[in-house]
């Protein structure tokens, strides 16, 4: 066998070597990034099957304009996404800090409300999971912060509204009054070739319910109207946004949510969150002092 031969051997034998090197170091990056975060990936083991014709949004969009908490892996400040939202958990409240959404007219369909309340199963193994009877005769609402009639187009949409981790107590008067009438009134303009980015949270503390869920004192919530389909770059000082800070107290059934409006800046002031990071600076400032007067 010539030298050449045995040259070109030796070469194919460490091509080969260095390509099965490269898929064993693959694989042990991928194993210690799952030991980091396991839970990044793990899927919901008890979300419905969802049809193949499921319209489901880049859930990346949900956090388009910024993550106002920096939420990570901190336990009070945890970040949970599925194709429907993104939310920050709050494991010392058994609450969401706050939830982020998209809201489109491709978002509604004909799917029924599914009230498959459940535990969240995405959280770490080794935390207490608020259950749908944690809330029995404790006087409270499981109230949604992303609705379920904003996810109306798959089974699995709607389903995924109803996971514990998205619920909060909301007393009846603000859950089915102020709250669902302005929820009513941006999905009647989201139906109209609006593109609606929302966020809801709440601040305050005003006793527990089991000694396990925070009953917050305030709900708030931003939103952010824009053309169908528009890059969140269109965004400038013009751009409608509706701000409102409502008290989680009987008596408000009635009230107009627009009786509520305040300034993003003032939500800010309350709950220390710095919102709209992904926009520009002169943009953003703006937009943080505007309060909404359109009737």
């Amino acid at each position: 066998m010539s030298k050449k031969t045995i040259g070109a051997i030796i070469a194919l034998v460490i091509l080969v070597l260095a390509i099965l090197f490269c898929s064993w170091a693959g694989q042990k990056i991928n194993e210690k990034l799952n030991e980091i975060n396991p839970d990044a990936q793990k899927p919901s083991t008890d979300e419905p099957t969802s049809p193949s014709t499921d319209k489901i949004p880049n859930q990346q969009t949900h956090l388009a304009l910024g993550n106002p908490s920096g939420a990570t892996s901190n336990p009070d400040n945890y970040l949970l996404e599925n194709n429907f939202y993104a939310l920050s958990y709050n494991r010392q409240k058994g609450i969401p800090n706050w939830v982020s959404w998209r809201l489109a007219k491709d978002d509604f369909g004909e799917t029924d409300r599914q009230n498959d309340f459940r535990p969240d199963n995405r959280l770490p193994n080794e935390w207490k999971k608020v259950t749908p009877s944690d809330y029995s005769g404790s006087g409270f609402d499981r109230g949604h912060l992303c609705p379920s009639a904003d996810r109306s187009s798959s089974v699995k949409a709607n389903s995924e509204t109803f996971l514990m981790t998205n619920m909060t107590p909301q007393t009846h008067d603000l859950n089915a009054g102020p709250w669902e009438k302005l929820e009513s009134y941006s999905r009647s303009l989201a139906r109209r070739n609006v593109t609606l980015y929302i966020i809801a949270g709440q601040y305050g503390e005003k006793g527990k319910i089991k000694n396990k869920i925070t009953v917050p004192t305030n709900f708030w919530k931003i939103i952010v109207f824009m053309p169908d389909n528009a890059d969140i770059f269109t965004i400038n000082q013009d751009t409608r946004i509706i701000a409102v800070d409502m008290p989680n107290s009987e008596g408000v059934q009635n009230e107009n949510w627009r009786k509520f409006r305040t300034t993003i800046r003032n939500i800010e002031q309350k709950t220390n969150y710095n919102f709209f990071s992904n926009l520009p600076e002169n943009v953003r400032n703006s937009l943080k002092t505007k309060v909404d007067i359109k009737q």
